[in-house]
């Protein structure tokens, strides 16, 4: 079964994407049917849908789409792990067969250190007993805090969103390279090979752009932990849905593990039945 490990879905309103560039091609709806039309030539079965908004209507909302429609086989949603009663939101969401696990976007939090914070550590500490997974949405400064949090649960299942951001348009590796290995060591953390694009050079970027930080993380996590995800609609800001699919695609890879990262890695990471 062929999955994209990444991706989102919205009903657009300004107020609640800040996020979102001013005068971007994102100012629409994207919701199922559009992405199924992407899904369908290139022979992809399903998704996993992320939050992009921080509410548990988002997650709420997600878990609707998911119920009406069976492409949607993994929902991540979010639940604010700082909250005293996190413990029943998180057992309310769990009861549904697709909730998956949860993301915060730490990425835009201004304290490095957010993730070690003693309300959060409670959350995160949640997880592992209703079967959830952490998706760690961070930018390369806040990897230090993400290799101390992992190691406070070893038994936690993470997952890196987007390689962490590296600054791909500044072909820039270094201290990146290095924490990401840290990082890796743990067997406890997946990666996601997604949000590739939107770190490079929207308007001239080449497929060699992306080679040495494939290369990195191929290396350092291995074949059984990396998943594709297109991170679709966002990587429209500088690729379509198929030119994600073909970087990854193109990569070489034995066909074993080709499979692995197109989809068997991530059923096995979020729990996805065939």
């Amino acid at each position: 079964m062929k999955l994209d490990a990444h991706q989102h879905f919205w009903r657009y309103d300004a107020a609640q994407y800040p996020w979102i560039p001013s005068g971007s091609p994102l100012h629409r709806d994207w919701l199922p049917a559009d992405l199924a039309r992407l899904q369908q030539p290139l022979g992809i079965a399903g998704s996993v849908a992320v939050q992009a908004r921080q509410s548990l209507a988002e997650s709420d909302w997600l878990l609707g789409l998911a119920d009406a429609d069976p492409r949607i086989k993994a929902v991540v949603g979010w639940v604010d792990l700082r909250a005293p009663h996190v413990a029943a939101d998180l057992q309310r969401l769990a009861r549904h067969p697709k909730f998956a696990g949860v993301r915060h976007v730490v990425q835009d939090e201004p304290d490095d250190r957010f993730m070690l914070r003693p309300d959060f550590l409670r959350g995160i500490a949640q997880l592992s007993a209703l079967g959830l997974t952490y998706d760690l949405l961070i930018f390369p400064h806040q990897l230090p805090a993400a290799i101390e949090l992992v190691a406070c649960f070893p038994q936690q299942p993470f997952v890196l969103d987007h390689i962490a951001k590296p600054p791909i348009k500044a072909r820039t590796l270094t201290p990146w390279r290095e924490q990401i290995r840290r990082l890796a060591a743990a067997p406890n953390v997946h990666c996601k090979l997604s949000g590739l694009h939107t770190e490079a050079d929207h308007r001239a970027w080449q497929p060699a752009d992306f080679r040495p930080y494939l290369d990195l993380v191929f290396e350092a996590f291995g074949p059984t932990r990396l998943m594709w995800g297109s991170d679709w609609p966002v990587c429209q800001l500088a690729a379509d849905y198929e030119q994600t699919h073909r970087l990854l695609e193109t990569y070489p890879l034995p066909e074993l593990d080709k499979a692995a990262l197109f989809g068997g890695n991530c059923a096995r990471f979020y729990g996805i039945q065939p």
